[in-house]
This record gives C-alpha cells, structure tokens and sequence, in this order.
C-alpha cells in the first residue's frame, strides 16, 4: 500500500473509532497560544488550571500577562509545572508580539506560514512542535503537527524508521494529504487519542485497538519505542 493510502486508511480509522475531537481547547488565539507552550513537557489537565488561574484573575490578555513580573507569572501558571522556565518562554514570546507587532496578535498570525513558523522559532523555547500547534490551531492554517505519539504510532506500524526526525514525519503528512487545516488539526487530534488510549509507551492495549493490522502490523511486538 502507498504512503498516503496508509495514511488516509488512518485517519478512517480513527476517525471511525473517536470521532470528532474539536480540538485545540480555547475561546482565543492569545488562549491557544500560551496552551501550546504551557503544555510542554505536562499533561492537558494541568495546563486547564493553569489557565484557569488566569483567567480568574482576568489576566488572560496579551497585555494584562505582558505586566506581569516574572515571578508573578510564575505563580499563576504553577499548575502547568516547570513554571519559573515556562514563565520565561511566555515573556519571550511576549516580547516578540509587543516588540516587533505593537501587540497585534492578530496581524502577526495573517502572515504566510513560513515565515509566521520562522518567527516562532527565533523565539527562545518555542521548538518545532509548539510553532506548528500554534500555526495549526491559533492562525487556522495548514502545517501537520508531530508530536511522539506520531513518531511512535508510525514507527510500529513500521511506516516509519525509527531514525526519521520531526520535519521527515511533517513531511510525510503534508506531501501525502490534502493541504488543509481542518484535516491536520482532526488529524492530530486524533492520533493523540489513540497514543493514550492504545498505544501507550508501555504495555500498549493492541486488543481492540482501531489501528490494528495497519500496513499488515497486528499488534506491537517490542521491537520499537
């Protein structure tokens, strides 16, 4: 089977299986933003108090989080974990939106996609991963996001090598599939539901797994992370 037969025999899959994620959570731009850079290295649920922290204080804005002091901001988002770091990543992507766009978020999300990631990326603790979600998700514009449950779903279905590196995996996605930010939104969404609930790191649950027998793979034998 070809690549993007096998990738669009999964996205029916699970699509089948979870149906419409409505993913990313978040009533802003600004909101879906600092999420995607809350969420490094946590899970959602944190993130969610973290959030919710600000915005009970009605501090979710560009400019009421831009006054903050670093130890302020610190303490709002503690929920999210590794705080005092993530404070100083949000006031660095601060900087660049107040610095080089007086503030305007929504201009600097309507420029084209490489050079809205370029910018992204020039920002100290925005990687590859957290640039795409907030492309994808905050300026609603077409580039697949990879995150380790993509490499891990792929490398045991062995449509990968475990060698491959972020920009091979997005690669493989954009060059296979229609350019579309509704499908790579969908997409990912969904291929983080299966990572948790199937194919987990350790003890993956293959029984009744919806991706079973993808590209003649059964279930996982150990071979692969």
């Amino acid at each position: 089977m070809y690549t993007d037969e096998l990738l669009h025999d999964l996205y029916e899959r699970l699509s089948s299986r979870f149906g419409p994620c409505n993913w990313w959570p978040g009533d802003t731009p600004f909101e879906i933003m600092v999420g995607a850079i809350l969420t490094q290295n946590t899970n959602w649920n944190n993130v969610e108090r973290a959030i919710d922290n600000l915005k009970q204080a009605g501090l979710l804005s560009l400019e009421a989080m831009s006054a903050l002091s670093s130890q302020e901001l610190a303490d709002y988002i503690r929920p999210a974990g590794y705080y005092n770091i993530k404070a100083g990543r949000l006031q660095n992507f601060f900087s660049l939106i107040n610095g080089r766009w007086d503030g305007d978020l929504d201009f600097f999300l309507g420029q084209p996609v490489a050079t809205l990631r370029e910018e992204l990326l020039s920002v100290k603790g925005i990687g590859p991963e957290t640039a795409d979600s907030m492309i994808l998700y905050a300026a609603d514009k077409p580039i697949f996001v990879v995150d380790t449950y993509t490499h891990r779903l792929l490398s045991r279905h062995e449509i990968i090598e475990d060698c491959f590196e972020y920009h091979m995996i997005q690669e493989l996605f954009m060059d296979n599939l229609e350019e579309n930010s509704r499908l790579f939104n969908e997409f990912h969404a969904l291929i983080v539901m299966v990572g948790k609930e199937f194919c987990k790191k350790s003890k993956p649950n293959c029984t009744g797994c919806p991706v079973s027998g993808l590209n003649g793979v059964e279930s996982y034998d150990g071979r692969k992370n």
